[in-house]
């Protein structure tokens, strides 16, 4: 049958015909808020790039912590930027480090929220790269050893989920080992599995402090081009242990998120990143944009491409947006 038998309009007409017919929903359960941890007390650090995101002290992550879990969001993950910074990234398993010192506040402060962290050395090394280095490259096999320690540390200071991004070969089985061996079989591990050499990440580099002080990373994250890699990406970290998968950054990837989804049935996140974000905010500064009917759109867009849940800088303002 086609027109005039056929109207596709005729369920389109009011909002209650489109909410009873709508394939794709987003609810508060879909959001994940990163933020960022620094060291002192009562320090709220506007990030310029990305407007409405603060870097925060641990008692400040921890009145976070409470805002975020009363907006019914399930969810934050935590990146740190210690006040000191070496070739190891020394302060990353730190038993006092600035992440294990703001998991255990924000736990305290809000013991029901899923508090997962980043696991990577970015943050917390002198140059800025995601592992140790040889002379001038970046040591794979080297690297796993700092950053399963770092996850445990992440798991022993109360965190829920510890997701490494790092893209390291081999380092979600190394984080699996020592999480068992640490007797923290429990801990799940969410996989940055399929993060791309991305132009998106300025502003995020930014706030936490990591850009590269040489070279790029291009030679241990993706290449944008590819796409079939992404799927043995995945494949082997859910081989190595990983509880569940992401995709960095989203919309640009939204066929990768559709990819992933129709071949793994485990959950599938997107990381809405800090570039993508900081569009959206300067077009709606400049009047280009609702500002806000885009980023619910834009996480809209990826709930619909497969993703479960959305890593977001606007996780709070979207929530604000939807029915409880």
């Amino acid at each position: 049958m086609s027109f005039p038998t056929v109207r596709m309009r005729r369920l389109r007409r009011t909002e209650s015909l489109r909410r009873m017919t709508r394939e794709t929903r987003l609810s508060r359960d879909d959001l994940v808020l990163p933020l960022f941890a620094v060291e002192g007390t009562g320090v709220r650090q506007p990030v310029a790039s990305m407007p409405g995101v603060e870097r925060l002290s641990a008692d400040q992550i921890a009145e976070e912590a409470k805002r975020v879990a009363d907006l019914g969001i399930p969810a934050v993950i935590l990146f740190g930027i210690p006040a000191e910074k070496d070739a190891r990234g020394s302060g990353a398993d730190a038993r006092d480090g600035v992440v294990q010192r703001a998991v255990g506040a924000a736990k305290r402060a809000a013991p029901d929220l899923v508090v997962m962290t980043d696991v990577c050395l970015c943050e917390y090394t002198d140059h800025g790269h995601c592992g140790l280095l040889d002379g001038d490259e970046v040591a794979n096999d080297l690297s796993l050893e700092r950053l399963a320690a770092t996850a445990v540390s992440h798991a022993r200071a109360g965190a829920d989920v510890v997701a490494p991004s790092d893209m390291m070969d081999g380092r979600v089985a190394a984080i699996r080992r020592a999480l068992d061996a640490a007797h923290c079989e429990s801990v799940p591990i969410l996989a940055y599995a399929a993060k791309y050499a991305s132009a998106f990440y300025g502003p995020f580099r930014e706030a936490a402090e990591s850009a590269p002080a040489f070279g790029d990373r291009r030679g241990y994250q993706m290449d944008p081009p590819n796409r079939r890699e992404a799927l043995r990406e995945m494949q082997l970290d859910l081989d190595e242990g990983a509880d569940a998968l992401m995709v960095k950054p989203a919309v640009p990837y939204l066929d990768i998120v559709r990819l992933i989804r129709d071949r793994f049935d485990v959950p599938l996140s997107a990381y809405h990143v800090s570039g993508e974000y900081a569009m959206i905010k300067a077009a709606a500064e400049r009047g280009w944009i609702d500002g806000e009917k885009v980023m619910l759109e834009t996480m809209l867009c990826c709930r619909r491409a497969g993703a479960d849940f959305i890593l977001t800088y606007a996780a709070k303002d979207v929530a604000a947006r939807l029915a409880p």
